[in-house]
């Protein structure tokens, strides 16, 4: 199947199987990134009374053009002056109260300033000014009692600066879901080993533990697999145990793959065990215990890419995030690209500083880290289409 409707399954059987999510509440400098479990509701209009936009002065549109008597100044922070009368204006700094009938605020660059023999201060004002201009209502940015984010948001720097505008130091969010890391193979050994010609170092589980981390999980990474359904079933018994299972390797169809065999013995129910990619065809979705797992390629590169389009949306919801989002945009190709059809293939790649044109790099394929670390997207070569020119547009999976 496409990713696209690998990912429609997902999304639509992890929320089937996710009951209310528990909550726990945390201070308000520790709420980024977090999902939000309640509403959060405007305490009172914003703004909650009539602001400037600019500095200038306050006037009554009606009296322009003309000459005006400057009846003082207000600065934001201080109470709002009586109202205006006619021929009068009033000095006024950004943020600061719009006094009464006054109607509109001209920007202090287009106001000649004058001093009348008396010593008093006037201004004169060459061109109309519109109703409303520069002038923030009461209420215009939001009502109270208006839901400011709604629950199930993932929370950004903006909506930190909204939690703390509505006077909340701490905030209700969902706890973060468990995630259990597994990654197989009997070549693989420590990071701090010194590995012979035939062995590999465990690179899958350390970026998968930091993928579960950026999407929003806490992950617990589990000694490797060794290629016998002996060593491997008591660890996936226990990853069970988990909110989510993660599996990295021993999903192709060879003699010592042997992660789907255990699974099916531990009656998982399989919703698909290959998607029309590259990397990351043999990808799987099952879920066991009424626990979404994921059975990933062994190689970096397939790993990455099948977590980001397919376990990545599940822990979002697991996590109470009511909208999964996948990265794409599109660039413009910096020099002509080929690829064979029938699959859509994820492949390394660098977006420009301006984010308008993408190069891809040469890679020897889902093995080569080297590749990935030089890439900060992934071209998107989509599976019914085999040709683009320099300067067309494809499409671009932002890397995690």
């Amino acid at each position: 199947m496409s990713f696209e409707e690998a990912r429609r399954i997902i999304i639509e059987t992890v929320r089937a199987l996710q009951a209310v999510g528990k909550q726990e509440t945390v201070p308000l400098d520790e709420a980024h990134g977090r999902v939000l479990a309640e509403p959060l509701l405007a305490d009172r209009d914003y703004p909650a009374l009539r602001r400037s936009l600019r500095d200038g002065f306050a006037v009554i549109s009606s009296n322009l053009p003309g000459t005006l008597l400057v009846r003082g100044e207000v600065r934001a922070g201080e109470k709002g002056e009586p109202a205006l009368r006619d021929g009068e204006a009033l000095e006024i700094m950004t943020g600061a109260p719009v006094p009464d009938e006054a109607d509109a605020v001209v920007m202090v660059e287009h106001v000649e300033r004058l001093t009348a023999a008396d010593g008093s201060m006037r201004i004169r004002i060459h061109q109309p000014a519109e109703r409303g201009q520069f002038i923030n209502d009461r209420g215009a940015e939001a009502k109270r009692g208006a839901v400011l984010i709604p629950a199930g948001t993932r929370l950004d720097t903006s909506h930190i600066a909204a939690l703390a505008m509505t006077g909340h130091t701490s905030v209700p969010v969902f706890t973060r879901p468990s995630v259990a890391i597994l990654a197989t193979g009997d070549e693989i050994v420590p990071v701090e080993a010194t590995p012979a010609a035939h062995q590999i170092r465990d690179s899958n589980s350390h970026m998968l533990a930091a993928l579960v981390r950026a999407s929003g999980g806490t992950p617990a990474v589990f000694p490797v697999a060794r290629d016998s359904k002996d060593a491997l079933r008591p660890l996936l018994q226990h990853g069970l145990q988990y909110d989510l299972l993660l599996i990295s390797g021993g999903v192709s169809a060879g003699k010592y793959d042997l992660v789907k065999p255990v699974l099916r013995e531990l009656n998982a129910h399989f919703h698909f065990e290959r998607v029309r990619i590259q990397p990351g065809q043999p990808a799987t979705f099952a879920v066991a215990d009424k626990k979404p797992v994921f059975a990933l390629p062994g190689n970096p590169g397939s790993s990455l890419v099948t977590f980001q389009l397919f376990a990545r949306p599940a822990l979002e919801i697991l996590g109470g995030q009511s909208e999964p989002l996948l990265p794409l945009l599109h660039a413009r190709l910096e020099a002509p690209f080929r690829h064979k059809g029938g699959l859509t293939r994820f492949l390394p790649a660098r977006l420009s500083e301006d984010g308008h044109s993408i190069r891809h790099i040469p890679w020897q394929g889902s093995s080569d880290v080297p590749a990935l670390a030089k890439a900060n997207v992934f071209l998107v070569a989509d599976h019914d289409r085999e040709s683009w020119n320099a300067g067309e547009n494809i499409r671009v999976l932002l890397k995690p």
